[in-house]
């Protein structure tokens, strides 16, 4: 019962997110000397551009894009991840490096069969083995990682799939109504509100209550719909099992 009011007084007092300057996630996330800067991770950065954010010791580090969000917001920066990403690879070099040098002898790729449009659903027909001379690091292994997944921009006809030109559907878009919803130990509660962001089933996104005009931070369940607590650790939990199944 402690732990259901503490999310309705969340609910109550969650304070709208402070608008700062509009930057955009670079392509080709990489940095130069290990310190992974807010200028090695967007266009459009300005003055916030050296701010540091996360060290690289290895070949490429891992962000949380939640964290990058708000270490960007923190700086006056206001990056709105509309692709519902979760995790951003930074790279060490230049963009080119990429491409990691494959065993002697050709490697099979997954290529698209023909150009798909941002938002498109890659269908089984649209991809296809291909021998090519080198793998890009982020090529998947599994057709499956990609088949089901929606076009994070426009993808061309014959060219090689990357694991990051591909993301959840998406279900809820930004300025869509949404219905949030709390269920546990048999309370229910839900609150109607408008989506700050586009998501995916399982993305979390930022909805602003319609009523006191408060943001909360829910978990896309469906279209036009979202939850929070349990319902949304659940939702999360299938989708760990799902991708760690792959």
């Amino acid at each position: 019962m402690r732990r259901i009011l503490a999310l309705i007084a969340a609910l109550a007092v969650a304070g709208p997110a402070l608008a700062g300057q509009a930057v955009s996630l670079k392509a080709d996330v990489s940095d130069q000397d290990g310190v992974v800067t807010l200028g090695d991770l967007f266009d459009g950065a300005g003055a916030a551009a050296a701010t540091p954010v996360a060290t690289r010791y290895g070949a490429e580090v891992v962000l949380d894009a939640s964290a990058v969000q708000l270490a960007a917001r923190r700086a006056g920066l206001d990056w709105a991840n509309a692709e519902g990403l979760h995790r951003i690879v930074v790279r060490g070099g230049a963009p080119a490096a990429a491409l990691a040098s494959a065993a002697h002898g050709n490697v099979e790729v997954l290529t698209y069969t023909r150009s798909l449009a941002a938002g498109e659903i890659v269908q089984p027909t649209d991809i296809a083995w291909t021998k090519a001379a080198a793998a890009p690091n982020d090529a998947p292994g599994d057709a499956d990682m990609v088949i089901g997944q929606a076009a994070k921009r426009p993808l061309r006809s014959g060219a090689v799939v990357l694991a990051r030109d591909v993301g959840a559907a998406q279900v809820i878009r930004a300025g869509d109504a949404v219905s949030v919803s709390y269920e546990a130990e048999g309370i229910s509660l839900t609150l109607e509100g408008k989506a700050m962001g586009s998501a995916g089933v399982g993305d979390t996104l930022s909805v602003q209550n319609t009523l006191s005009k408060k943001i909360v931070q829910a978990v896309a369940s469906g279209p036009g719909q979202a939850v929070v607590g349990p319902g949304a650790d659940q939702i999360k939990a299938r989708r760990s099992l799902r991708y760690a199944a792959r």
